[in-house]
């Protein structure tokens, strides 16, 4: 496989092709409507997570089909606890203040939505600033807490990578099939 900085022209073309691709679908999808996502958080509409869990199906097969194949070559993170937590409070602090996720925000600012042209990509812009200036101090305080190294799910259950794959996606097609039933 080639370098990966060899390949860099060609990931940030494929980046932005498949970033305005998935922004297309949320849209279709009509996960960048604020009634859904307060739905969403009220827990009376399932349309994010159905729309979520479906791309997550999708991509585990899809992204180790290709690994398997020797067509890409995954780039596991390191992870943490700490920044976990952190990540989580700053995306759940952020979504509950306008209702937005990063990736919900960016599709309805491009449909012309005024709150997330005005509130939610000013804000993102200003979190991911602030984020990347405290970056050197929250290395040192919360970041690394709880290092848990390269951890794939397959290494953390001890089972086979598609063994696992298929444990998960079942899951995730009985908890859609529960959802679509129940909702």
């Amino acid at each position: 496989m080639a370098d990966v900085k060899e390949n860099r022209p060609a990931q940030l073309v494929l980046g932005t092709i498949f970033g305005f691709v998935f922004g297309f679908l949320l849209q279709r999808g009509g996960v960048t409507e604020y009634d859904i996502l307060i739905g969403q958080l009220l827990l009376t509409d399932f349309t994010v997570i159905k729309v979520m869990l479906s791309a997550v199906a999708v991509g585990m097969f899809g992204v180790n089909l290709l690994a398997s194949l020797g067509l890409v070559e995954l780039q596991i993170k390191r992870g943490s606890w700490g920044a976990s937590l952190l990540g989580g409070l700053i995306f759940g602090v952020g979504f509950g203040l306008l209702g937005y996720c990063p990736g919900t925000v960016s599709g309805a600012a491009a449909k012309g939505y005024l709150d997330a042209l005005i509130g939610g990509i000013p804000g993102l812009l200003a979190g991911a600033a602030i984020f990347a200036w405290l970056y050197p101090r929250l290395s040192e305080v919360i970041l690394n807490k709880g290092d848990f190294g390269k951890l794939t799910f397959d290494q953390l259950l001890k089972l086979n990578k598609w063994l696992t794959i298929a444990i998960f996606e079942t899951a995730i097609a009985a908890t859609l099939i529960l959802l679509e039933l129940y909702s």
